[in-house]
């Protein structure tokens, strides 16, 4: 509550003062949320990072882009990927003309995470301070209902409100898995569209206002290029067609860009996602109807198998729910537990490491 009295308080300020004093940030979604460390540090440059490349950042500013990469100490004192920046972050920074150097990463109000592959799998930012998350899957063969329930598992922990797009209307009519997604959304809005044809397009235009940002979330192949492509009104971003046979996608989009739209609002288009190891996720929230559920079992550590007076089971066997959604409840379950601490209380943990320290 103190919190965010104080960034009410600041954005009043800044109002009564006339604006911001960051007029072109403001524009890439600067907020007085981010304004009290920036106050912190009138030495360096407020920036957010536009895009990236390997280990060289591009990030815009009052004073235009730039091409940044990390402090040495910023470098060293990284636990992990979470500490680096990413597509999205708002950072402070020496700036040079054409190049900078980012000394802080600011604390983030919602992020969006993922295990990346690799032989030592670390967790990855996919998206940083987003108001929106657009998970979009595609009305065809790939339709695939638990990997929407993975999604929302690690959306509704991100902080970002999360929205289910289900694209390609115009290559199917989809009716059963427009039912099934809207069964597992658990409170999110479930829009269907078709990036080809523009239709219900228009159904995005409330989650994209001006100084918000939004990110496209999903496989391959699934349209999230073409639909932003259609808001920026240009084809800026390369699109390919999905294989023949069995309608999974093939990677077009290569790294996380942010846009500002024409219409004001912020986009962050991810490339596509085969697999989504969680790196952290609200099973909670995503499986709402089963904790319901769980809540009337006879014995509060009801384990679901084979105790008298569950819930749950007799919920799967009067066909109120699937065995393959309690199955993924299951796993998903095990898998949030088995990584441990929510993406909240890595943020928290990162900031506990990083305040203080004076870069």
């Amino acid at each position: 509550m103190g919190e965010r009295f104080e960034i009410d308080l600041i954005e009043e300020i800044m109002a009564a003062r006339g604006g911001s004093p960051y007029p072109v940030l403001t524009k890439y979604g600067l907020s007085g949320f981010f304004l009290p460390e920036i106050l912190e540090r009138p030495d360096l440059t407020p920036a957010r990072v536009v895009s990236q490349s390997r280990d060289l950042y591009n990030i815009i500013g009052e004073s235009g882009e730039a091409v940044a990469g990390v402090s040495g100490k910023l470098a060293y004192n990284a636990a992990d990927l979470l500490d680096f920046p990413a597509v999205g972050d708002f950072v402070l920074a020496d700036w040079r003309p054409g190049s900078a150097v980012i000394r802080r990463v600011l604390r983030r109000k919602s992020v969006f995470t993922r295990v990346a592959a690799g032989k030592t799998p670390d967790n990855q930012v996919i998206a940083a301070n987003i108001d929106t998350v657009f998970i979009c899957a595609s009305l065809n063969q790939d339709f695939n209902l638990r990997r929407l329930e993975r999604y929302l598992t690690v959306a509704w922990d991100s902080g970002a409100a999360p929205v289910i797009v289900l694209t390609k209307a115009d290559l199917s009519p989809g009716a059963d898995s427009r039912t099934a997604a809207a069964s597992v959304a658990a409170g999110a809005d479930v829009i269907v569209c078709s990036s080809e044809t523009a239709g219900g397009l228009k159904s995005l235009e409330p989650y994209i206002r001006p100084g918000k940002t939004v990110a496209f979330i999903g496989s391959s192949g699934v349209g999230k290029s073409t639909i932003v492509n259609r808001l920026l009104g240009a084809g800026v971003l390369i699109t390919k067609q999905t294989r023949e046979g069995d309608d999974k996608g093939r990677h077009a989009t290569t790294q996380r860009r942010l846009f500002l739209l024409p219409c004001g609002g912020i986009v962050i288009d991810t490339p596509g996602m085969r697999e989504l190891s969680i790196a952290a996720g609200d099973v909670t929230k995503a499986f709402e109807d089963i904790e319901e559920l769980a809540a009337r079992c006879k014995y509060n550590d009801c384990s679901h198998a084979s105790e008298p007076g569950c819930a749950v089971k007799r919920a799967i066997t009067k066909g109120e729910l699937t065995q393959e959604r309690f199955e993924n409840y299951l796993k998903l379950q095990r898998e949030t537990a088995y990584n441990g601490l929510n993406s909240r209380q890595l943020e928290n943990e990162k900031i506990n490491r990083m305040f203080g320290s004076k870069a």
